[in-house]
C-alpha cells in the first residue's frame, strides 16, 4: 500500500505550503522549528454614532461594561484561534492585551499577542481584535443598528525567521 500523504515540511502543489501535491489542504509541520519569542499587534475599528460614543464613555450602555466584555472576549479569542482557523497551529499564547482608543466617531481596538513558540501569533492578534470588536458591536447594537466593525489588519509582527515587519503610518507595508 502506498501513502498519498506528502512530507509536511516541504512545499506542496505549485509551491503552496498549505496544499499537498494533489492540491488537498494540509497543516504545515513545524515540529523541527526552534521556538522563538514572537509578537504581533493588530487593530480593528468600531464606527459608532455620537450618542453611542457618549454612552460608552459615560458607562451608561444598558448591557453593562462594554470595555471589560470586549477586552475579555478578545483575550479569550486569541487563545481559541486554532479552533476557528482550520490550518492554524495550536500555540501557547503567553501574553495577550486588548486596548481601546476613543475617537470622535470610533473606537480603535489594538490587540497584541506574544508567544515563545515555533510559529507566529499574527492570526491570534487579528482574531483578538476582531472578536473584541464583535463583542463591542453585540453590546451596543441595540443603541445603534448602523454600528460597523471595520479595518481589521495586522500592524506589526516580530520574531521568527522573517524577523520584524511593520505597517507604515500611511498604511503601506515594509520591513523594519
Amino acid at each position: 500500500m502506498t501513502s498519498t500523504t506528502p512530507k509536511n515540511s516541504e512545499p506542496g502543489a505549485d509551491g503552496f505550503t498549505h496544499l499537498s501535491g494533489d492540491g488537498s489542504a494540509r497543516m504545515v509541520d513545524v515540529t523541527a522549528k526552534a521556538p522563538t519569542i514572537r509578537s504581533a499587534t493588530a487593530e480593528a475599528t468600531v464606527l459608532v454614532a455620537p450618542e453611542v460614543l457618549e454612552a460608552l464613555t459615560g458607562g451608561t450602555v444598558p448591557k453593562g461594561d462594554v470595555w471589560a466584555v470586549a477586552r475579555i472576549a478578545g483575550i479569550q479569542a486569541a487563545k481559541k484561534c486554532a479552533d476557528l482557523l482550520p490550518l492554524a497551529h495550536i500555540i501557547g499564547v503567553h501574553g495577550a492585551t486588548v486596548d481601546f482608543e476613543v475617537g470622535a466617531d470610533r473606537i480603535r481596538i489594538v490587540a497584541t499577542t506574544r508567544t515563545a513558540d515555533r510559529t507566529g501569533v499574527e492570526m491570534e492578534a487579528m482574531t483578538a481584535a476582531s472578536v473584541a470588536g464583535l463583542a463591542m458591536v453585540d453590546m451596543i447594537k441595540g443603541l445603534d443598528r448602523s454600528v460597523e466593525l471595520t479595518g481589521i489588519r495586522l500592524l506589526e509582527k516580530t520574531g521568527g525567521r522573517s524577523g520584524t515587519w511593520r505597517r507604515e503610518a500611511n498604511g503601506t507595508t515594509g520591513g523594519a
